[in-house]
Protein backbone atom coordinates (compact mmCIF):
# COMPACT_ATOMS: atom_id res chain seq x y z
CA UNK A 1 0.00 0.00 0.00
CA UNK A 2 1.57 3.21 -1.30
CA UNK A 3 2.55 5.68 1.62
CA UNK A 4 -0.61 8.43 2.48
CA UNK A 5 1.09 11.61 1.03
CA UNK A 6 1.22 14.61 4.29
CA UNK A 7 -1.94 17.11 4.51
CA UNK A 8 0.35 19.80 3.94
CA UNK A 9 2.82 19.92 1.13
CA UNK A 10 6.18 22.01 0.99
CA UNK A 11 4.62 23.99 -2.15
CA UNK A 12 1.67 24.55 -0.05
CA UNK A 13 4.09 26.23 2.67
CA UNK A 14 6.10 28.41 -0.57
CA UNK A 15 2.59 29.49 -0.85
CA UNK A 16 1.39 30.43 2.37
CA UNK A 17 4.94 32.12 3.50
CA UNK A 18 4.60 34.44 0.15
CA UNK A 19 0.89 35.45 1.34
CA UNK A 20 2.15 35.87 5.02
CA UNK A 21 5.01 38.68 3.54
CA UNK A 22 2.35 40.09 1.47
CA UNK A 23 0.58 40.64 4.38
CA UNK A 24 2.56 41.76 6.90
CA UNK A 25 0.30 40.78 9.68
CA UNK A 26 0.28 43.14 13.30
CA UNK A 27 0.78 40.59 15.74
CA UNK A 28 0.45 42.13 19.31
CA UNK A 29 2.82 40.23 22.05
CA UNK A 30 2.40 39.98 25.57
CA UNK A 31 5.62 37.94 26.39
CA UNK A 32 8.50 37.62 28.73
CA UNK A 33 11.04 40.11 29.14
CA UNK A 34 13.97 37.89 28.04
CA UNK A 35 11.81 37.67 24.91
CA UNK A 36 10.51 41.08 23.45
CA UNK A 37 13.49 42.52 21.68
CA UNK A 38 14.11 39.12 19.63
CA UNK A 39 10.59 37.81 19.12
CA UNK A 40 9.94 41.64 17.48
CA UNK A 41 12.88 40.88 15.20
CA UNK A 42 11.54 37.72 14.27
CA UNK A 43 8.46 38.66 13.21
CA UNK A 44 10.55 41.74 11.11
CA UNK A 45 12.55 39.47 9.45
CA UNK A 46 9.61 37.83 8.71
CA UNK A 47 7.52 40.23 7.08
CA UNK A 48 4.75 40.96 10.26
CA UNK A 49 4.66 43.92 12.24
CA UNK A 50 4.82 43.77 16.38
CA UNK A 51 3.77 46.04 18.95
CA UNK A 52 4.81 44.53 22.21
CA UNK A 53 3.26 47.56 24.95
CA UNK A 54 1.42 45.19 28.40
CA UNK A 55 -0.23 48.74 29.93
CA UNK A 56 -3.54 47.98 30.77
CA UNK A 57 -4.71 51.57 29.94
CA UNK A 58 -3.95 50.80 26.14
CA UNK A 59 -3.98 47.00 25.82
CA UNK A 60 -7.66 47.01 24.62
CA UNK A 61 -6.76 49.59 21.73
CA UNK A 62 -3.26 47.64 21.02
CA UNK A 63 -5.47 44.48 20.76
CA UNK A 64 -7.87 45.68 18.09
CA UNK A 65 -5.47 47.18 15.76
CA UNK A 66 -3.90 44.29 15.43
CA UNK A 67 -4.60 40.83 13.41
CA UNK A 68 -3.57 38.37 15.86
CA UNK A 69 -2.20 38.19 19.42
CA UNK A 70 0.42 36.23 21.60
CA UNK A 71 0.08 35.16 25.23
CA UNK A 72 3.35 34.09 27.01
CA UNK A 73 3.23 33.03 30.14
CA UNK A 74 7.17 33.00 30.72
CA UNK A 75 7.89 35.76 33.19
CA UNK A 76 4.17 36.09 34.55
CA UNK A 77 4.35 39.96 36.77
CA UNK A 78 1.70 41.76 38.23
CA UNK A 79 1.73 43.84 35.09
CA UNK A 80 1.63 40.95 32.71
CA UNK A 81 -1.01 39.12 34.20
CA UNK A 82 -2.98 42.11 34.44
CA UNK A 83 -2.69 42.99 30.93
CA UNK A 84 -3.46 38.74 29.66
CA UNK A 85 -6.85 39.21 31.01
CA UNK A 86 -8.25 42.67 29.18
CA UNK A 87 -6.10 41.33 25.87
CA UNK A 88 -7.81 37.57 25.70
CA UNK A 89 -11.04 39.51 26.04
CA UNK A 90 -10.25 42.21 23.67
CA UNK A 91 -9.37 39.72 21.12
CA UNK A 92 -12.18 37.38 21.48
CA UNK A 93 -14.49 40.10 21.37
CA UNK A 94 -13.03 40.71 18.32
CA UNK A 95 -12.71 36.96 16.78
CA UNK A 96 -9.11 37.75 16.46
CA UNK A 97 -6.46 34.41 16.62
CA UNK A 98 -4.40 34.25 19.73
CA UNK A 99 -2.00 31.89 20.82
CA UNK A 100 -0.90 30.45 24.32
CA UNK A 101 3.03 29.83 25.15
CA UNK A 102 2.71 28.17 28.43
CA UNK A 103 6.13 28.35 29.70
CA UNK A 104 7.26 26.51 32.25
CA UNK A 105 3.63 25.67 33.33
CA UNK A 106 4.98 23.09 35.66
CA UNK A 107 7.26 25.24 37.69
CA UNK A 108 4.26 26.47 39.50
CA UNK A 109 0.60 25.80 40.72
CA UNK A 110 0.05 29.48 40.25
CA UNK A 111 1.47 29.67 36.78
CA UNK A 112 -0.66 26.59 35.77
CA UNK A 113 -3.84 27.17 36.96
CA UNK A 114 -3.64 30.51 34.95
CA UNK A 115 -2.94 28.47 32.06
CA UNK A 116 -5.30 26.30 32.35
CA UNK A 117 -8.35 29.02 32.53
CA UNK A 118 -6.98 30.28 29.54
CA UNK A 119 -7.42 27.21 27.46
CA UNK A 120 -10.85 27.49 28.42
CA UNK A 121 -10.74 30.25 26.31
CA UNK A 122 -10.19 28.55 23.45
CA UNK A 123 -6.54 29.92 21.95
CA UNK A 124 -6.11 29.13 18.40
CA UNK A 125 -3.23 27.32 18.88
CA UNK A 126 -1.01 26.37 21.93
CA UNK A 127 2.62 25.92 21.44
CA UNK A 128 4.47 24.24 24.21
CA UNK A 129 7.37 21.22 24.33
CA UNK A 130 6.34 17.65 25.50
CA UNK A 131 6.54 18.34 29.06
CA UNK A 132 4.44 21.56 29.04
CA UNK A 133 2.15 19.79 26.84
CA UNK A 134 1.68 16.64 29.41
CA UNK A 135 1.68 18.99 32.26
CA UNK A 136 -1.51 20.69 30.86
CA UNK A 137 -3.40 18.16 29.45
CA UNK A 138 -2.37 15.02 31.10
CA UNK A 139 -2.20 12.89 27.61
CA UNK A 140 0.31 11.75 25.19
CA UNK A 141 0.57 14.02 21.94
CA UNK A 142 0.83 10.81 19.88
CA UNK A 143 -1.87 9.32 21.22
CA UNK A 144 -4.72 8.42 18.17
CA UNK A 145 -6.02 10.87 16.02
CA UNK A 146 -10.36 10.18 16.81
CA UNK A 147 -8.90 10.36 20.39
CA UNK A 148 -11.92 11.97 22.30
CA UNK A 149 -9.20 13.83 24.76
CA UNK A 150 -7.51 15.79 22.06
CA UNK A 151 -7.45 19.29 22.70
CA UNK A 152 -9.91 21.47 20.42
CA UNK A 153 -7.57 23.26 19.08
CA UNK A 154 -4.26 23.50 17.21
CA UNK A 155 -1.27 22.43 18.66
CA UNK A 156 2.40 22.91 17.82
CA UNK A 157 4.32 20.39 19.89
CA UNK A 158 8.20 21.55 19.36
CA UNK A 159 11.16 19.49 19.79
CA UNK A 160 13.89 17.24 17.59
CA UNK A 161 10.89 16.62 15.93
CA UNK A 162 7.79 19.31 15.67
CA UNK A 163 4.44 17.58 15.81
CA UNK A 164 1.57 20.04 14.17
CA UNK A 165 -1.84 18.85 14.86
CA UNK A 166 -5.59 19.43 15.34
CA UNK A 167 -8.86 17.53 14.12
CA UNK A 168 -7.94 18.71 10.67
CA UNK A 169 -4.81 16.03 10.65
CA UNK A 170 -1.14 15.85 11.48
CA UNK A 171 2.18 17.51 10.40
CA UNK A 172 6.21 16.53 11.67
CA UNK A 173 9.11 19.10 10.70
CA UNK A 174 12.35 17.28 10.49
CA UNK A 175 14.10 20.61 9.87
CA UNK A 176 16.21 22.58 12.51
CA UNK A 177 19.41 22.97 14.35
CA UNK A 178 20.56 21.85 17.73
CA UNK A 179 22.02 25.90 18.19
CA UNK A 180 18.48 26.84 18.74
CA UNK A 181 18.39 25.58 22.18
CA UNK A 182 21.78 27.68 22.89
CA UNK A 183 19.37 30.48 21.92
CA UNK A 184 17.19 32.36 23.72
CA UNK A 185 13.74 33.21 23.16
CA UNK A 186 13.59 30.87 19.85
CA UNK A 187 10.21 29.44 21.06
CA UNK A 188 8.35 32.54 22.47
CA UNK A 189 9.47 34.01 19.11
CA UNK A 190 8.14 30.93 17.26
CA UNK A 191 4.53 31.32 18.72
CA UNK A 192 4.76 34.75 18.00
CA UNK A 193 5.35 33.87 14.07
CA UNK A 194 2.36 31.22 14.71
CA UNK A 195 -0.42 33.13 15.24
CA UNK A 196 0.64 35.38 12.78
CA UNK A 197 0.13 32.96 9.63
CA UNK A 198 -3.09 31.78 11.57
CA UNK A 199 -4.21 35.87 11.02
CA UNK A 200 -3.69 34.94 7.20
CA UNK A 201 -4.82 31.36 6.50
CA UNK A 202 -7.79 29.82 7.66
CA UNK A 203 -6.46 26.44 7.62
CA UNK A 204 -4.47 26.21 10.87
CA UNK A 205 -2.87 22.89 10.25
CA UNK A 206 -1.03 24.76 7.09
CA UNK A 207 -0.82 28.23 8.84
CA UNK A 208 1.25 26.56 11.41
CA UNK A 209 3.18 23.81 9.41
CA UNK A 210 3.82 26.58 7.34
CA UNK A 211 5.27 28.91 10.36
CA UNK A 212 7.38 26.23 11.91
CA UNK A 213 8.62 25.09 8.65
CA UNK A 214 10.18 28.53 8.05
CA UNK A 215 11.62 28.74 11.32
CA UNK A 216 13.37 26.04 11.10
CA UNK A 217 14.35 26.01 7.87
CA UNK A 218 15.96 29.07 8.57
CA UNK A 219 17.47 27.52 11.22
CA UNK A 220 19.08 25.23 9.07
CA UNK A 221 20.50 27.79 7.13
CA UNK A 222 21.77 29.96 9.87
CA UNK A 223 23.76 26.34 11.07
CA UNK A 224 25.52 26.17 8.16
CA UNK A 225 27.22 29.86 7.81
CA UNK A 226 27.46 30.11 11.94
CA UNK A 227 30.34 29.54 14.19
CA UNK A 228 27.89 29.04 17.25
CA UNK A 229 25.44 30.91 19.08
CA UNK A 230 26.82 34.43 18.76
CA UNK A 231 26.58 34.67 15.09
CA UNK A 232 23.76 32.64 14.70
CA UNK A 233 21.40 34.78 14.99
CA UNK A 234 21.69 37.60 12.75
CA UNK A 235 22.21 34.58 10.14
CA UNK A 236 19.10 33.22 11.51
CA UNK A 237 17.13 36.35 11.10
CA UNK A 238 19.10 36.92 7.38
CA UNK A 239 17.33 33.61 6.70
CA UNK A 240 14.11 34.38 7.43
CA UNK A 241 14.23 37.21 5.41
CA UNK A 242 16.04 35.99 2.64
CA UNK A 243 14.51 31.82 1.98
CA UNK A 244 12.73 31.97 -1.05
CA UNK A 245 10.10 29.46 -2.55
CA UNK A 246 12.91 27.46 -4.01
CA UNK A 247 14.43 26.95 -0.61
CA UNK A 248 11.20 26.26 1.05
CA UNK A 249 9.95 23.14 -1.75
CA UNK A 250 13.70 22.02 -1.56
CA UNK A 251 14.58 22.60 1.88
CA UNK A 252 11.25 21.38 4.17
CA UNK A 253 11.48 17.79 5.56
CA UNK A 254 7.85 16.90 5.66
CA UNK A 255 5.67 13.84 7.07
Amino acid sequence: MAEKPPEVTATDIADCVNRFREARPHVHCITNSVAQQFTANVLLASGATPSMTIAAEEIADFVGMADALLINLGTMDADRTKAVGHAVTTADTLKKPWALDPVFVQASPARLNLALRLLKQNPALVRCNGTEFETLYGIDAEQPQNDDNWPNTTIALTGKLDLIRNSDGRMYVANGSSTMDRVTAMGCALTALAVGFIAVEDDHLLAATSALTLFALAGDHAERKSGGPGTFVPHFLDALSNLDESDIVQGARLS
